[in-house]
């Protein structure tokens, strides 16, 4: 798959005048500062020419992003089908945005047969919000089957201290929230919870999507380790890494019923609230599909003192 730079990106960052009151040792009238804002830029995303989706993401990494979307909803079914992305800045007035609001749009060329499943799919996911649905006119359309994860060996080295060392690394690798705040990060630990790679965006979704394209194009899916969001865990996070074989993955916020469930019936190890020196083991990754007994037992159990 080739390449090419990203040098007509967007910055991920923007500076913005405001007014702050209210701080300790100003004076009433308040002061005026340039602050940091996170970029949200609509992203479009061009399969041979044809656009499929627009999303509103953080303007860096946006080749991982692309690859990392279509591999996690089924567009393609290895990056080998990618043969090539190409990413552009679109002028506002170009793209009918309104004024100061340029686009980005990334165009993929992928295989041919790629390219026919993609146009037989029965819905568009243009214009795609957070809750991933969306647009769906009925029950079925919502293409909710579990993909199921291939056992792992290792899967119970994956415990509360190894989920909460890699918590721990993020931080100091989350360089855009720490200018901005607003901006989620999805990262990549090794089962001795070493973290080794890190994404942020605007979207949640989209900091997995750009983590798990990287990881596709650096053909190291396979690897044995787990993914930690700075998010709740939600049943589309849970499914797009049970459909690229990731077995394991820790949130530092609450799931939601359906993102247990969705691990249960994946058979995907899932941590959540995960927060030194408390976390909650709401799936246990080792087979059965009918889940812990409470997430109450489950939280008991793996609390550190």
């Amino acid at each position: 798959m080739e390449n090419t730079p990203e040098s007509d990106s967007l910055p991920p960052l923007a500076r913005h005048a405001v007014h702050v009151f209210g701080e300790r040792g100003l004076a009433p009238e308040g002061v005026v500062r340039d602050d940091t804002l996170a970029a949200e830029v609509a992203v479009a995303l061009v399969f041979n020419g044809v656009s499929h989706a627009v999303m509103m993401a953080t303007p860096q990494d946006l080749e991982a992003f692309a690859l990392g979307f279509a591999l996690s909803e089924g567009i393609l079914d290895s990056a080998a089908d990618c043969r090539g992305i190409d990413v552009r800045t679109v002028d506002a007035f170009d793209a009918g945005l309104p004024e100061g609001m340029p686009g980005i749009e990334v165009q993929l060329e992928v295989s041919t047969r790629s390219f026919e499943r993609l146009k037989d799919r029965r819905r568009s996911l243009a214009g795609r919000t957070g809750c991933g649905v969306c647009g769906v006119e009925s029950f079925a359309g919502l293409d909710l089957s579990p993909q199921r994860v291939p056992p792992r060996d290792w899967i119970e080295r994956i415990d509360l201290a190894t989920v909460l060392r890699a918590f721990a690394a993020m931080p100091p690798r989350q360089v855009l929230n720490a200018e901005a705040g607003a901006i989620h990060a999805a990262a990549w630990a090794t089962v001795d919870g070493e973290l080794t790679d890190l994404m942020e965006d605007v979207g949640r979704h989209n900091a997995l999507d750009k983590l798990l394209g990287a990881l596709a194009r650096a053909n190291r899916l396979q690897e044995p380790g787990f993914v930690l969001m700075s998010s709740r865990g939600s049943h589309e996070l849970v499914r797009k890494c049970a459909r690229l074989g990731i077995a394991a993955m820790a949130t530092i916020s609450a799931p939601t019923a359906m993102g247990v469930r969705m691990a249960e019936l994946s058979g995907l190890r899932f941590w959540g609230l995960c927060r030194a020196p408390r976390g909650v083991l709401y799936a246990d990754g080792l087979g059965a599909t009918g889940g812990l007994a409470s997430a109450s037992t489950a939280s008991a159990t793996a609390s550190m003192p």
